[in-house]
């Protein structure tokens, strides 16, 4: 017998462009921050959490380098009782989404009533790296740092901004598609914020200018002048077809918690239940595939969930280039024309993650969240929210808001 899962909480910090208001804060006490805050928002106690799920992918940029349970540090940080189990896990992108499900998964069937899931990047605090000295002695010359950061992507494989160019060219996306939906998430994120449809899931967070404290209230990775001249004029990065800086998210600090409980938990705490978590999914792909992939998780989440397409009211693919939503969007079309455009009109209807920004092992959990408040605003329906990662793995959620 299986249990209705309900979200009772969801939060984020704004996300910090690369080098910016957030860049002087490490991954403990960012995780931290959202960790507490989730709980704190709504008087639930740190006694009430069973277990933290945690997604964090860039422990290099830890201070303790080597096996730093991330989530463990940040949750007693957070003042959560030492008795509280935890785990910190690395899937790339999908991390926080993946860190929700285990929970998810926990609850559903018995194991645990609450537990907390989200993730955390800090690519501000990225180190360069020296390799292979430890068995070398090194009397003359120089010595080649690495950044982790340039290229980014995995070794073994051409860099993920290829990737995603090649795959769009391939169901017919072209650059000028990418930049026009790069321009569309700055201007839908710039209406977004000014009606305040953020306010429930940012949280301010204290920084040093210099020598004065200041609150960022905004992610730092909007612009508001943006245009398709500007977008247009930028070079293709990593020798990419297509993918620029402009049509693709920055190195994004950010940090994002969402609170889960069975729903006779959250009834016996008095917590009102912000959305049902009707299935959660996981699907591969070839490694080159990332921008399928969403799609590929959105089939096998619906299937399970034994809905339609047609029946999500909204729907959030991150736009870890603004080539994935597209391609995901146009594959779920199936070559009809028409559903392609009908898709585009539920999909990312704040802007995504172009505008927002992309901390990595943060932003399945921001999906999700931003989901569902929208949702609420709109008096309740069906939403569907999924994200690619690394090597081409996905993730999707399905919610529903009454």
């Amino acid at each position: 017998m299986t249990r209705e899962v309900v979200v009772v909480n969801g939060i984020r910090t704004p996300f910090g462009k690369f080098g910016g208001a957030l860049k002087d804060y490490d991954c403990y006490d960012l995780s931290a921050l959202t960790m507490k805050e989730v709980l704190v928002q709504i008087n639930v106690e740190g006694k009430e959490v069973d277990e933290v799920y945690w997604g964090v992918g860039d422990t290099s940029s830890c201070k303790d380098v080597f096996t730093p349970v991330v989530a463990r540090q940040a949750l007693l940080k957070a003042g959560l009782p030492p008795e509280t189990t935890s785990c910190t896990l690395d899937k790339a992108c999908v991390s926080a989404m993946s860190a929700i499900q285990l929970g998810f998964r926990a609850i559903r069937y018995g194991e645990i009533d609450t537990a907390i899931g989200g993730g955390t990047t800090t690519f501000s605090q990225e180190p360069f790296i020296l390799r292979n000295q430890r068995w070398q002695g090194h009397r003359m010359g120089n010595m080649e740092l690495e950044d982790p950061l340039y290229r980014l992507g995995y070794k073994d494989y051409q860099p993920v901004a290829i990737d995603a160019g090649v795959v769009a060219e391939q169901h017919g996306i072209t650059r000028e598609q990418q930049d026009e939906w790069a321009l569309r998430s700055h201007q839908y994120y710039g209406i977004a914020f000014s009606k305040d449809r953020f306010a429930d899931e940012i949280i301010p967070v204290s920084y040093k200018d210099r020598k004065e404290e200041k609150l960022l209230k905004r992610d730092e990775q909007y612009r508001s002048n943006v245009s398709l001249e500007k977008l247009a004029a930028l070079p293709t990065i990593y020798g990419s077809s297509t993918v620029t800086a402009g049509n693709a998210p920055g190195l994004n600090d950010g940090s994002a918690a969402v609170l889960i409980m069975s729903r006779e938990k959250a009834k016996s705490l008095g917590v009102e239940p912000l959305a049902t978590i009707m299935t959660m999914d996981n699907a591969g792909l070839a490694p080159n595939l990332l921008a399928e992939v969403p799609a590929a998780a959105v089939m096998k989440a619906l299937k399970q969930a034994g809905l339609s397409l047609e029946q999500m009211d909204l729907i959030e693919i991150n736009e870890a280039f603004a080539a994935v939503p597209l391609v995901s969007s146009k594959i779920l079309a199936k070559g009809d024309t028409a559903k392609f455009e009908r898709l585009k009109a539920k999909l990312n209807v704040n802007g995504g993650a172009i505008a927002i920004g992309h901390p990595n092992t943060a932003s399945g959990a921001r999906i999700l969240m931003t989901l569902i408040y929208e949702l609420r605003r709109r008096g309740g329906g069906y939403g569907i929210a999924a994200i690619c990662g690394g090597l081409a793995q996905g993730d999707a959620a399905i919610v529903k808001v009454d």
